[in-house]
């Protein structure tokens, strides 16, 4: 199926790498214009020249969601350019540090939860205010197959991207009827920078994080970036509130 966004404008948060960059890139292709936005600057910025070397219309606007002042700046930016907000994926995040409850401090709850949950909440916030005024808008929230099963050692994580399923449930309660409609993607096991760090070169962790997918392989970001383009156009018209496993069968056996 063919996806037409030609008109439309899409935000996404975490596009330097990874899946933030392949649903930005894969939200050109559709013909939308793209608001490519991250902290790191270089990242975002290198996402955004990607984009408009294949003649895609893209601007990089650098953004901290764990700062208010920053978030309302950014889906300020993105409307003065383009005029109008669409979409919005909700994809920055931290992987935080992975060990047992007892062992989590204060500061690293703190800093997963600022990013992971704060920043989609503030993301949601100030899109929604724009995109209700125009009557229409879609966003889908970037959670995790650890926001749908418990998985030791993710105490901060999993918390977070619970709390990133359940916050998409609601916003999608609370505008159904303003023509807004809000979805999670729930990613498995994805080849990126974030998981290579968590792998950290062991080849035993690599194993256990391959043992948990059926597929029998690491997801691709383009993969994720399909879900993410169909959930925001009008081919998914009927579907919000959803929280949507793109994990290579993880879930299906829990």
């Amino acid at each position: 199926m063919k996806i037409d966004l030609s008109g439309k404008v899409a935000l996404v948060t975490g596009a330097a790498a990874g899946i933030g960059r392949a649903t930005a890139i894969e939200f050109a292709k559709s013909g939308a214009s793209v608001v490519v936005s991250d902290i790191d600057s270089a990242g975002g910025s290198e996402t955004a020249s990607l984009i408009n070397s294949e003649s895609g219309n893209a601007t990089f606007v650098e953004c901290d969601v764990s700062q208010s002042g920053s978030v309302e700046e950014l889906v300020s930016q993105a409307v003065k350019t383009y005029g109008r907000l669409d979409i919005a994926h909700n994809n920055a995040g931290i992987e935080g540090a992975r060990v047992p409850l007892i062992d989590l401090t204060e500061d690293q709850w703190d800093s997963v939860m600022a990013v992971n949950l704060k920043g989609v909440w503030m993301c949601m916030k100030y899109e929604i205010r724009h995109m209700i005024e125009q009557g229409s808008g879609a966003i889908v929230n970037t959670s995790s197959v650890a926001g749908l099963m418990g998985m030791e050692g993710s105490t901060a994580y999993g918390s977070a991207k619970h709390g990133v399923v359940g916050m998409t449930k609601i916003a999608a309660l609370e505008y159904a009827d303003r023509g807004v409609r809000v979805n999670a993607v729930c990613p498995g096991a994805v080849r990126s920078e974030m998981t290579d760090r968590l792998m950290d070169n062991d080849p035993e962790r690599e194993a256990m994080y391959m043992s948990i997918q059926p597929i029998g392989r690491f997801g691709a970001a383009d993969e994720v970036a399909t879900a993410v383009v169909w959930l925001c156009s009008d081919a998914a018209s009927l579907v919000t509130g959803v929280a949507f496993p793109v994990d290579g069968g993880i879930m299906a056996g829990h």
